[in-house]
């Protein structure tokens, strides 16, 4: 049979174990499978685009477990009733095919994403950090601030996004941390002034300039989620040639990333290579360091493998017949 978890039984999971907790949890589990690079058969997406967005397809395996992500980005679904993002996954085992889970993705998605780019600034940001801008107040920026905020010493969050509703309903979010300052911010230049790290969500298919070289402090750290298809990019490509650039797997992100817009020879890090110690992150503290996240399979292999331990410990989610059982394997013609 298949554990199946539904979007009511994902949230019922994230309730139990608690937003801050599930995120460092993830964390720890996508830091264990990046150290284990090698060790995986790895793509590139399988992409769909359309003129309204993008399906995709993110397979990864290793050799005990197969996991693959369906996810669709369309920035004008919300117009609609819909979430910009859906998503759901299975995990088979390698040895048979046979699929052990079969799991909602958009929530658990939105939280291993805040996940990943908690693993990458415990690597790159300054330690020292207090500070954050929050541009793009949507469905991920709750989990991004709270990833930071209880995971990295963020204190002060300066959010913006050019519909107020979207902070506002951030602001209303996290009103249960106290602890947490939350500064609406005038503009994205206002948002980044005097913060440590910035964080660009934005959703809108365009090749953007939401950071440009003048809003650049040294020791910053850009942790740029935003950008995550061909033709969609958040930063000037001034402020990629100023930075240090990490990222996830490198065929994926320079189709799909901020790097899009440099050269392909331009020199990148890949966050594995930190991990295993191959590589340093930030060498001094005025170095200016970015994390272009575009979302890579593995993250969502260790997302399903995090899931699914959790569900089968806490006897959550239900067991399905996803695929025939049958008396005799050979007949199925009597099924």
């Amino acid at each position: 049979m298949t554990r199946f978890i539904d979007v009511p039984t994902m949230s019922r999971l994230v309730a139990e174990i608690g937003i801050p907790s599930f995120i460092g949890d993830l964390a720890t589990y996508i830091g264990e499978d990046f150290a284990r690079w090698h060790e995986f058969d790895k793509t590139a997406r399988a992409a769909a685009h359309s003129p309204m967005g993008v399906i995709e397809l993110m397979p990864v395996a290793d050799a005990q477990l197969y996991a693959f992500k369906y996810v669709n980005g369309h920035p004008e679904n919300t117009a609609l009733g819909l979430p910009t993002v859906m998503a759901f996954g299975v995990l088979s085992e390698v040895v048979t095919g046979y699929p052990i889970l079969l799991s909602e993705l958009t929530i658990a998605t939105a939280l291993r994403t805040a996940a990943t780019s908690l693993l990458a600034a415990r690597l790159l940001a300054r330690p020292d950090s207090h500070s954050m801008a929050l541009i793009g107040n949507g469905t991920q920026s709750e989990f991004q601030a709270l990833a930071f905020h209880c995971h990295r010493g963020i204190r002060e969050i300066r959010a913006y996004d050019r519909d107020p509703k979207a902070t506002a309903k951030l602001m209303q979010n996290l009103a249960r941390y106290p602890e947490l300052r939350i500064i609406r911010a005038r503009s994205a230049a206002d948002a980044i002034r005097g913060a440590d790290i910035v964080t660009t969500l934005t959703a809108e298919k365009v090749h953007a300039d939401i950071v440009t070289p003048d809003m650049l402090a040294p020791g910053m750290h850009l942790n740029a989620v935003g950008g995550d298809c061909p033709g969609k990019t958040e930063l000037h490509p001034e402020v990629l040639r100023r930075a240090r650039i990490f990222v996830e797997y490198t065929p994926q992100t320079r189709v799909e990333g901020e790097i899009q817009r440099l050269p392909a020879d331009h020199p990148v890090c890949e966050l594995w290579q930190l991990i295993q110690g191959e590589a340093q992150g930030r060498r001094q503290d005025k170095d200016i360091t970015l994390f272009d996240s575009v979302g890579f399979a593995l993250e969502d292999y260790a997302t399903l493998r995090y899931v699914h331990a959790q569900a089968l410990a806490r006897n959550l989610g239900a067991d399905i017949e996803l695929v025939p059982d049958l008396d005799d394997p050979k007949d199925l013609y009597r099924h």
